[in-house]
């Protein structure tokens, strides 16, 4: 479909790309790559197979969006989807679960039966980065936004990597139930639950990275966060104590952004929102943020004056016909593609 015959008012048509859009991604000011990839997710899987279900559920909603109005019209495309990856995701996630069925049993990494298995998803992984950082270099060097949709956390990894190459510093808005700052969680060197603490490692070029509505962590992950001297977290502790207290959403809002410097990238795990808007997600966390919340903060950052570099939509697992979890993730990529490209208007 052309953008000529392209009607925005129209009833949604699957054309294979988010939102149906008729962009192609040479003529788009922003385009999405996605990451069909869960290998190391350790409690529920299924955030391989989101991409599709966001794509088809990203042709029900409606274009007109208050916050961003037209910022569309600049194009939002959508990169081929590489299925080779999810390929290698479904046959590494036999290895991935082998090793963590044997710690649950009381089982160590070091253990001859899950060694190799470890170097395998491990080396799996990291071709995975290294597909996803040359997709987004790709893109990132004709000038166009990058936004990544998963997959499980682990993904982002090689598109942040893409941007450090084109930023000398930026923030990371973190929006998730987990710190993701274990090292190496189950042996695994980029599991989901790792993402975080790799770049903090790996990515000098990230200057602060703020959590907001994390709940779900470790002591070490504290410590590590408290440590680094680049980490500040809004936790749901903090959040609802302070709205008990009287505070507005807006007000936490505001000292949420200022924590941030003037360039964002925005990591979106569906698992940041409560139960009710993300039922299937991989690790579910009661408590977190509204719908409602989540995209007034995205609202506000818009507004700030700051410029969202980039983003990612990560954790969202279809389920049958169940279609909740899908339709809030295709919304929350619709409102990061408008804030994000409102953020970049010259």
């Amino acid at each position: 479909m052309s953008e000529l015959n392209f009607n925005p008012d129209g009833v949604g048509i699957d054309t294979g790309t988010y939102f149906g859009m008729p962009f192609t991604p040479e003529e788009a000011a922003l385009v999405l790559i996605s990451a069909p990839w869960d290998v190391t997710v350790s409690y529920g899987a299924g955030t391989s197979y989101a991409p599709d279900a966001l794509i088809e559920a990203s042709t029900q909603l409606d274009f007109y969006d208050p916050a961003a109005p037209e910022a569309w019209r600049r194009g939002i495309a959508t990169a081929d989807i590489d299925y080779s990856l999810q390929e290698l995701s479904q046959r590494l996630r036999v290895d991935a679960r082998r090793v963590i069925e044997h710690l649950e049993q009381g089982g160590s990494t070091e253990d001859d039966y899950v060694v190799r298995k470890i170097r395998r998803v491990n080396d799996g992984s990291a071709e995975l980065n290294a597909n996803i950082r040359a997709e987004a270099s790709r893109w990132l060097a004709e000038g166009k936004l990058v936004g990544l949709v998963g997959g499980d956390h682990s993904t982002p990894y090689g598109l942040v990597q893409a941007l450090a190459e084109r930023h000398a510093s930026f923030g990371i808005l973190h929006i998730d139930a987990h710190c993701d700052l274990r090292e190496a969680y189950e042996g695994f060197e980029f599991s989901h639950a790792s993402i975080m603490y790799n770049l903090l490692r790996d990515v000098p070029e990230v200057e602060r990275i703020v959590q907001v509505a994390v709940r779900d962590f470790s002591a070490e992950e504290r410590q590590t966060a408290e440590r680094s001297g680049r980490v500040v977290q809004f936790d749901d502790h903090q959040l609802f104590t302070a709205a008990f207290a009287g505070e507005t959403w807006a007000a936490t809002c505001d000292r949420i952004i200022d924590a941030l410097p003037q360039e964002v990238y925005v990591s979106f795990d569906i698992d940041g929102l409560d139960l009710p808007y993300c039922p299937h997600t991989g690790t579910p966390v009661p408590g977190g943020l509204s719908y409602n919340q989540a995209i007034y903060l995205l609202q506000r950052l818009g507004e700030s004056g700051r410029r969202i570099i980039g983003f990612d939509v990560v954790e969202v697992a279809p389920r049958g016909e169940e279609t909740t979890d899908a339709v809030v993730g295709a919304r929350i990529l619709w409102k990061l593609c408008g804030q994000a490209l409102r953020s970049n208007e010259k």
